[in-house]
């Protein structure tokens, strides 16, 4: 008999309760029993587990990666999907592995390199990946000259932290000066220069930002999976163009994606992305885990959640091909439950006063049904 496999995901996004849908209709139908943790009690990734608990606050990475090795071990923990601490995590692997747990992420030298978004760009174009002009700035001085450089060649500047994810801190420069027109309609990612200058002259410390120019659309999305072999098993692109998502197999953007995954060793899930500048496409950022968006490869036949934990217990899939690509299509929201009752939040100190004993598993036929609440 296949025994059901324990996965765990830590405070994660909203979006990867699909993932979690996706492990548990796996095409081999083994069981798989999924673990949450969250800061935030009414997360829907705690109520789509199996078993979930909130995350004491106040850790550092160093404690959390001690947090970590003790929900594995009292668990039974055998794949860790870790986004909070990435970096913390993977450089105690060989920790995880006596403790019998698997992590799906890359090894600590590849999360480095993606960390800093400078780092990065300097690292890709050494191996050939075209990427966009960029200036890291740090003073008011430094931004203004940023934009200047960029204005003088028809470009429109934008910037970014330095360091961060999911499209946080982006904002376009625009030389308007503020008025009611700001004030209209949706909140928008265009600031007036002056008041951004004004910001950062003002700041206590100094920003540290990535000034660029707006790159052009589509905007391709390539989801790898990758072996520890540092080989690619799977890759396809999602791609994005106002509200229209599509997919594409076509090699201007699968050759790069492919290059960084197996030059870096980016092992297990990554997902690359690329806007165009000046005709051709060009490097935007790299996300050393699953996106968000990765569930909608489901639309080609590919449950790449599944494939990746198999890679992670070292059940190698094969190179994988999508049977088909899906039609053209748009994302819209939809409604999923919470929890019953908001859990109370933790304290650092709390923590391990509140971790819950390790309940029975499940019943087979039970996974997939209603989060099992757990006393905290």
């Amino acid at each position: 008999m296949v025994s059901r496999v324990r996965v765990w995901l830590n405070r994660t996004y909203a979006e990867n309760v699909f993932f979690m849908d996706q492990l548990r209709r796996n095409p081999s139908d083994r069981a798989v029993e999924i673990h949450a943790t969250h800061g935030d009690a009414d997360s829907p990734v705690l109520a789509a587990a199996d078993t979930a608990e909130l995350e004491p606050e106040g850790l550092s990475p160093a404690a959390y990666v001690e947090f970590a090795l003790d929900q594995c071990a009292r668990r039974g923990i055998d794949v860790f999907v870790p986004r909070l601490h990435q970096a913390a995590i993977v450089a105690h692997r060989a920790e995880f592995e006596a403790a019998g747990t698997a992590l799906l992420a890359p090894p600590p030298e590849a999360v480095a390199v993606f960390q800093d978004k400078v780092i990065a760009y300097e690292a890709v174009q050494a191996i050939g990946v075209p990427v966009p002009p960029w200036w890291r700035v740090r003073t008011a001085g430094e931004l203004i000259a940023a934009v200047e450089e960029l204005e003088a060649h028809d470009h429109k500047a934008c910037f970014k932290p330095a360091s961060g994810a999911g499209g946080v801190g982006f904002r376009v420069i625009t030389r308007a000066p503020f008025s009611v027109t700001h004030l209209s309609g949706f909140p928008s990612p265009y600031v007036p220069l002056d008041l951004v200058v004004e910001a950062v002259r003002k700041a206590e410390e100094p920003v540290d930002w990535l000034v660029m120019p707006r790159l052009e659309q589509p905007e391709v999305s390539v989801d790898c999976l990758t072996g520890p072999d540092n080989r690619v098993r799977l890759a396809v692109g999602r791609t994005k163009n106002g509200r229209r998502r599509g997919f594409t197999l076509h090699e201007q953007w699968l050759e790069p994606a492919r290059r960084i995954a197996e030059g870096f060793g980016l092992h297990y899930l990554s997902n690359i992305q690329f806007r165009m500048f000046g005709g051709e496409p060009v490097l935007m950022d790299v996300n050393t885990r699953p996106a968000g968006g990765l569930h909608q490869l489901s639309l080609c036949g590919v449950n790449a959640p599944w494939l990746a934990v198999q890679l992670a217990l070292g059940e190698d899939p094969g190179q994988v091909e999508p049977p088909f690509l899906g039609q053209d299509y748009t994302v819209v929201s939809g409604p999923r439950p919470l929890r019953p009752v908001s859990l109370p939040q933790q304290r650092a100190e709390d923590a391990e006063a509140l971790l819950p004993a390790v309940p029975s598993p499940a019943p087979a036929d039970s996974v997939g049904a209603a989060a099992q609440a757990l006393p905290l």
